[in-house]
């Protein structure tokens, strides 16, 4: 149970949360308590029960045991919007908003009844002004939500929240697509929130902000509440340790020895893919031995660069080489064929297929080739024997080859794809956001593989909107903003805001 800090200041109690899912105990008997106008920090591994505990506040799932307490009222189990209408709001990683509503049309929409959003408009709108000038969340309330930055759509939904009068805010991951200016500009938000007596609780992984921006932090392991601190009284060194159960060591990457050019991009120009941006004559070259990162914004071609790098997408214009020869026809099997692993952005959508067992996503680029095919047919005990191996190689905690892959955790779902490229021997690897929403733990083993993968010669560009990630593991450093990319910058020679500045789109027009 934590500390009771005076019962009159506590907004939110849990006690005892207890949920199983079958055999997995996802929360087991959790208490915790938020004071007014405080900021938590909830901390944990993938897989241990932040998720749960959250859906159970929401009502999305019902507690096997325990309560939740609301400003001293008990909240009824179950129902979605008892949550909403006590004063809680949250702010998902994804946002959900419509991108061809205005500002305003996404505030108000669940807020008043349909026949009912087109009256009272002017004084929302000024309600809307008044919560944007004090809490610094400015944004134009006629403005279409799909024109927006990301920075902004977020802004857009913290007003919801507080449009909804929402006393009690949960921010999930809530920079993990921002640059560094527009995280400042958040933890400013969140300095005025508290000042006035709102109270946050924050999910992250980032360590770093964590620390500067929490009061308190819980952190959760294996299902329970595994330690409480001041943010005072710790470290992130400490945080990482009581997270996992064990020291963590941060990957330091040994100067690369860059070989030959292995993907060479000249002038190359992709159609835009509807709102977003395509390739607008992109130079790029992708060497042996190196590890290239690409920083930016989401939305800003990053998705077009990784279609054509999988095979999805081929030049409108330029010229795409691999080791030194033109490429001709361009597909996902033709990628495949020239030894291009791709670790893509969305595990869930596109890397696996949910309900396949962990041995058929495993083979899933190779079930055609030797030694999982002989003479045209699957050999499924040659498949099974591939994907124990990956299980035992990359340490995948599941219950076996043939589990669906649905059941496993972010960072489990994320080693299996990790092992499906390496153990493939890929020439160039394209790791498209691979630690995103995992833990230190599973972060720092996905790291160390790739490191790994470019000391044994292979090409990698690292594709991520986290530039811890990106300066801790590139030996040189890209940003891309509106289709275009910035000169290559080597490791340590820029600062996160001077990166920030060109993810904003200094000087990237001009670009070479």
């Amino acid at each position: 149970m934590t500390q009771d800090h005076g019962a009159q200041d506590i907004v939110l109690r849990l006690t005892n949360i207890t949920k199983r899912f079958g055999a997995l105990l996802a929360n087991d008997g959790i208490s915790l308590a938020l004071r007014r106008g405080e900021v938590v920090a909830l901390l944990g591994e993938n897989g241990a029960g932040k998720t749960t505990l959250m859906n159970i506040l929401f009502g999305h799932y019902t507690a096997d045991e325990g309560e939740v307490e609301v400003f001293g009222q008990k909240l009824p189990p179950g129902l979605p919007g008892a949550a909403l209408r006590a004063g809680v709001g949250m702010v998902h990683q994804h946002f959900t908003l419509a991108d061809n509503l205005t500002v305003l049309d996404n505030i108000l929409l669940g807020t008043e009844p349909l026949w009912r959003l087109s009256l009272g408009r002017g004084a929302a709108r000024r309600r809307v002004a008044r919560l944007s000038q004090e809490f610094g969340l400015a944004v134009d309330p006629d403005a279409r939500v799909g024109a927006l930055s990301v920075g902004e759509r977020q802004r857009v939904e913290i007003l919801k929240a507080l449009y909804r009068e929402a006393r009690i805010l949960i921010l999930d991951e809530p920079t993990a697509v921002l640059t560094p200016q527009e995280s400042e500009a958040l933890f400013d938000t969140l300095r005025r929130m508290v000042a006035q007596g709102l109270s946050v609780i924050f999910i992250s992984h980032k360590l770093h902000e964590v620390m500067a921006a929490s009061q308190r932090v819980l952190v959760l392991r294996h299902g329970r509440l595994a330690g409480e601190v001041a943010t005072a009284d710790t470290s992130r060194e400490a945080l990482a340790e009581m997270m996992v159960g064990a020291e963590i060591t941060p990957p330091a990457p040994s100067p690369a020895r860059p070989g030959a050019v292995r993907l060479r991009l000249a002038g190359v120009v992709t159609p835009p893919q509807g709102t977003r941006p395509g390739l607008r004559g992109i130079d790029l070259d992708l060497r042996a031995g190196q590890i290239l990162g690409l920083a930016g914004v989401s939305g800003n071609g990053q998705g077009a660069l990784a279609d054509l790098l999988s095979g999805l997408e081929a030049p409108q214009a330029g010229r795409m080489e691999l080791d030194g020869v033109p490429v001709r026809q361009w597909s996902p099997r033709a990628a495949l064929a020239a030894g291009i692993g791709r670790i893509p952005e969305d595990r869930h959508r596109t890397g696996t297929i949910a309900d396949f067992s962990l041995t058929e996503n495993a083979v899933l680029e190779t079930y055609a080739r030797p030694p999982v095919a002989r003479r045209g047919l699957m050999d499924w005990r040659a498949a099974r024997r591939a994907a124990q191996d990956l299980i035992e190689a990359y340490d995948i905690r599941c219950p076996g080859p043939e589990a669906r892959i649905r059941l496993l955790s972010g960072g489990n779902m994320q080693k299996l794809i990790l092992g499906r490229v390496l153990e493939a021997g890929p020439v160039v690897i394209l790791a498209n956001q691979p630690v995103r929403g995992l833990d230190i733990g599973a972060v720092t083993y996905v790291q160390d593989r790739l490191i790994a993968a470019r000391d044994a010669g292979a090409a990698v560009l690292l594709i991520s909107e986290d530039l811890d990630e990106v300066l801790t593991l590139s030996d040189v450093v890209r940003v891309i903003c509106d289709g275009r990319l910035s000169p290559e910058f080597p490791r340590g020679s820029k600062t996160p805001a001077e990166l920030g500045q060109w993810m904003a789109g200094a000087g990237v027009d001009h670009a070479a």
